[in-house]
């Protein structure tokens, strides 16, 4: 049961709904900017269903600030259960949009979506379930891909824009946009939640000046992507109607600089039928996978030694280009796909950036290629400090560094001070255990999760899959990548699509938010002997 709601525990609640109600608002207003598009294109329905929800949710934090008044100040034990619950609003009010535009639309206003020459469904109709709603939210604003809508197109353009708007939101984080744009949560209380959804260095002196420079990279390199696109797009496929180009171009900025995955095409990339266009796409999922502070060094000093000089840069770059032979090589053996070499690329680069942008059937693949790309980019994923899931490139290169000392310092002599040198630093024994040990524990904690994960998807999912593709589902659900092998589907059980949502969100987090918002609603904000 949860702890017992005493009076001494109120200001603690009242601190964390204050603050939420203040996200809530900031979330209300921009769910109403994909009303644009809808206005644009003519989608009368879908424009007031962005209106209406963004009115509910804003009104409903107003509504709590007022009944709630003064209260505490946010301290340290309050920030990453602030960040839990503010994730947890996000994805459960971000579903509200899909869901009245469902209901409200006219089916034959639906039908409309669709793309002439198909005779299809609308996918807009399976969001009249409220949990494919929550899920696509999740899927959203965590940066993850996976999709209830199974034809993207039949959704209406400001539904497709809102799902990529949410990726680009969601891939900075949005607490971090509040405090660059409308400065919530000042002094401490701006640091640590700061700390909470952002693991990167500090840019800055300040944290508002910090996320401040952390939109401006991320906004700038969104832009940048998107001109890159509309020429690539041009130039590539120069049939392909300019209207159409720029829409697909700007989402897809959105969702690759956010490693989101969403597509505005029915088949994500390979959509395009275009070798040439798979190449072009890269570059963005390459990006994705990088660093903000990385990104701010370069723009600062504009060096491109940077490229190799940063540690996880380099790590990404070699991965990239070694994993994606690798797979390659093993596609080319199991002689399962029309493609390998080209489709190996893709899918290898889409897993490690977590992106999920994808251009190849995975569940024709063999095993063994399925539990590489699974393990060796999936799991592991790009750099901290950027938009990726999995449990970051910089753990994986401290544990296998760890490793080697550990190996090492057994042949040191005993007068010998055994520094370890790291990432341009030298640390101490005491310091390079410490940062072994928080590396080692996310690990574990995230292999937990993933086993758990795998379990249900054995015992929940459909007929014909094998437990090669549970595990590469639930990893992509857990490191918010968004490949799919057919398991995720809106026919799935209601179970595995709530297993996913949670999955989805800890990834996103990094799991220990959410566990230390258990422990508050368990066992309150006193501390307790372990």
């Amino acid at each position: 049961m949860f702890k017992t709601i005493t009076y001494t525990n109120i200001p603690t609640y009242k601190t964390l709904l204050k603050q939420i109600a203040h996200l809530q608002i900031i979330i209300g207003f921009t769910m109403m900017t994909p009303g644009l598009i809808a206005l644009i294109y003519q989608e009368w329905y879908s424009l007031a269903g962005f209106i209406l929800s963004g009115l509910v949710v804003s009104d409903i934090g107003y509504l709590i600030l007022k009944v709630l008044g003064k209260t505490k100040e946010p301290e340290q034990k309050h920030a990453m259960a602030i960040a839990a619950l503010g994730w947890i609003m996000v994805i459960v009010f971000g579903g509200l949009p899909f869901y009245i535009i469902a209901h409200i639309t006219p089916v034959d206003v639906m039908q409309a979506f669709v793309p002439p020459g198909f005779e299809y469904e609308s996918s807009l109709m399976n969001f009249q379930n409220p949990l494919h709603c929550i899920f696509e939210s999740t899927s959203a604003y965590t940066t993850t891909g996976f999709t209830m809508a199974y034809h993207e197109p039949s959704i209406g353009k400001s539904l497709l824009f809102y799902r990529s708007f949410a990726n680009f939101i969601g891939g900075a984080g949005f607490i971090i946009m509040a405090l660059a744009v409308f400065r919530q949560l000042p002094g401490q209380g701006a640091v640590m939640l700061y700390s909470s959804e952002f693991s990167g260095e500090k840019l800055k002196a300040s944290v508002i000046s910090t996320a401040k420079a952390i939109w401006k990279v991320y906004a700038g390199i969104t832009l940048l992507m998107a001109l890159y696109l509309i020429v690539g797009t041009y130039f590539i496929l120069p049939d392909y109607p300019l209207s159409e180009n720029i829409f697909d171009a700007f989402n897809h900025a959105m969702s690759g600089q956010a490693t989101g995955g969403f597509s505005t095409l029915d088949d994500s990339i390979a959509g395009y039928k275009s070798p040439a266009m798979d190449v072009l796409f890269l570059l963005p999922m390459f990006f994705g996978a990088l660093s903000f502070p990385f990104f701010f060094k370069l723009v600062q000093t504009r060096d491109i030694r940077l490229f190799w000089t940063d540690i996880q840069t380099r790590a990404i770059l070699l991965a990239c280009i070694f994993g994606s032979a690798i797979l390659a090589f093993m596609l080319v053996r199991a002689n399962d796909v029309p493609n390998p070499v080209r489709e190996g690329v893709f899918q290898f680069v889409s897993a490690l950036s977590t992106t999920g942008w994808q251009t190849s059937n995975v569940s024709i693949w063999d095993d063994t290629s399925v539990l590489f790309i699974t393990f060796a980019a999936m799991v592991v994923g790009g750099a901290a400090g950027a938009t990726v899931g999995g449990i970051k490139v910089i753990r994986a290169l401290i544990l296998q560094k760890g490793l080697r000392w550990q190996i090492n310092k057994v042949f040191l002599s005993k007068n010998t001070i055994k520094t370890v040198s790291f990432n341009g630093k030298r640390m101490m024994p005491e310091e390079m255990n410490s940062e072994l040990a928080r590396a080692g524990l996310y690990t574990l904690i995230y292999i937990i999760l993933l086993f758990i994960s795998t379990l249900f998807s054995i015992h929940y999912m459909g007929p014909g899959f094998t437990m090669g593709d549970a595990v590469f589902e639930s990893a992509s659900a857990m490191g918010t990548v968004g490949l799919s092998n057919g398991i995720t589907d809106p026919g799935m059980s209601p179970v595995l699509e709530t297993v996913y949502i949670i999955q989805m969100l800890a990834g996103r987090l990094e799991i220990i938010p959410l566990m230390v918002l258990l422990r508050i609603l368990f066992f309150g904000t006193r501390s307790r002997m372990i």
